[in-house]
Formats: C-alpha cells, sequence, structure tokens
C-alpha cells in the first residue's frame, strides 16, 4: 500500500511542477512578442501579415 501511495505522490508532484514550468515559458514568449509589436518595427509588419493570410485562409 504505501509503495503505491508513494508511486502516486512522485508521479503528480513531477506533473504539476511541468505544467507550473510550461504557463510560464507561454507567458514569457507572450511577453516578448508582445513587447516586440508594441515597440513596432519590422516585426509588426510581419506579423500583421500572417494574421491577415491566415483570416484570408480561413474565410473570415
Amino acid at each position: 500500500m504505501m509503495e503505491i501511495l508513494e508511486y502516486l505522490k512522485v508521479r503528480y508532484a513531477s506533473e504539476k511542477g511541468q505544467g507550473i514550468m510550461e504557463y510560464a515559458l507561454i507567458l514569457a514568449f507572450v511577453v516578448v512578442v508582445a513587447a516586440a509589436i508594441g515597440s513596432g518595427g519590422d516585426l509588426q509588419t510581419k506579423v500583421k501579415a500572417v494574421f491577415t493570410s491566415l483570416s484570408g485562409l480561413f474565410g473570415a
């Protein structure tokens, strides 16, 4: 019985840490992209072109 509890504790504790790290990486990516878009420049033009192209593909 103790082996099963130890297994479950190790398994779910590690997945929780992994989930937090994934959310942190996604948040960091969004912040970097938002900062690059907000500062203007060539990246802003390219991102707008990608979204325009995607909206054209979906017929929106």
